[in-house]
């Protein structure tokens, strides 16, 4: 792992939920997020793991060959404690500037906003005339199945979005970011240990974006089963052959800092993901 304590801090203008700091490494700037042990008042919800999260939800994707924000892990001293970090690199500079979904969403229409209805994206995009609406279609149903493959219960309209170039004016789909909120992250090794098989499974099949159809979140596995939707068939097409799972459970095993009973519990979730849309892409 990185040792990042000699890495220069500099201002931090990243928000988001998470604690995190922005240093320079290797004369690069990172958005460094840090584990979280409790969130909010009066509950046990732990994020100390979102690290691991991050980490292995991007290289998912980079694996499956998405342009993805490069992430490292490693290590760094706060408040007298080390801390396994989630180092994410940033892709932005002063002539590429990074557009959220969302501020899409209120330059195509000010007068209405939206949250994660699926219609309403579909709408926005198909509206907007300052994108490739095909494209970004495409690159939306592509990054759900591999989003459903992971289990990210976060893809809202703030975390993914546009790179507006200022020189040329070009607009292109971001490189895929924040994974942090995939892989269970509230679970802890001792709770992974007792999970039975038949729990475990329903943890890979139980998942949900926070895409809606007609106010309810969508269930990944069950949305992809039905194969109702065109554009989530189309997209499994396109991607499935790139999912290249060896490689993914063997990048899994070669991450030292995750314990063993951890690497486990993501290879299984995947794995049993995977087997699910593989049966899909084998009938359409």
């Amino acid at each position: 792992m990185v040792d990042f304590n000699s890495a220069i801090e500099v201002f931090n203008n990243y928000k988001g939920s998470e604690k995190k700091k922005t240093l320079i490494y290797n004369k690069k700037r990172y958005l460094v997020k840090f584990p979280d042990p409790i969130i909010g008042e009066n509950t046990n919800l732990s994020f100390k793991n979102n690290a691991f999260s991050e980490y292995v939800g991007s290289n998912v994707f980079q694996l499956s060959g998405f342009n993805t924000q490069n992430t490292i892990l490693g290590k760094y001293t706060y408040n007298g404690k080390e801390k396994i970090v989630c180092a994410c690199e940033d892709f932005t500079d002063d002539d590429n500037i990074l557009y959220e979904f969302e501020s899409l969403a209120l330059s195509t229409n000010p007068d209405k906003k939206i949250e994660t209805e699926l219609t309403d994206i579909m709408e926005v995009i198909e509206e907007s005339k300052m994108i490739n609406s095909k494209e970004t279609k495409d690159k939306f149903w592509d990054m759900f199945v591999i989003d459903s493959i992971i289990g990210n219960t976060d893809r809202h309209n703030g975390n993914w979005g546009f790179i507006l170039n200022k020189k040329t004016n070009q607009v292109t789909f971001a490189p895929i970011y924040d994974c942090g909120s995939c892989l269970n992250p509230i679970y802890e090794d001792s709770q992974i240990e007792n999970l039975t098989e038949q729990e475990l499974k329903n943890l890979a099949i139980n998942c949900y974006s926070c895409i809606k159809v007609n106010g309810k979140k969508i269930n990944y596995m069950s949305y992809i089963n039905q194969m109702k939707d065109e554009m989530c068939n189309e997209a499994i097409k396109r991607v499935f052959e790139d999912i290249k799972i060896d490689k993914i459970l063997s990048f899994i095993d070669e991450i030292d800092a995750i314990s063993m009973v951890r690497k486990e519990f993501y290879k299984r979730l995947i794995k049993y993901r995977y087997d699910i849309i593989k049966k899909v892409y084998d009938k359409i």
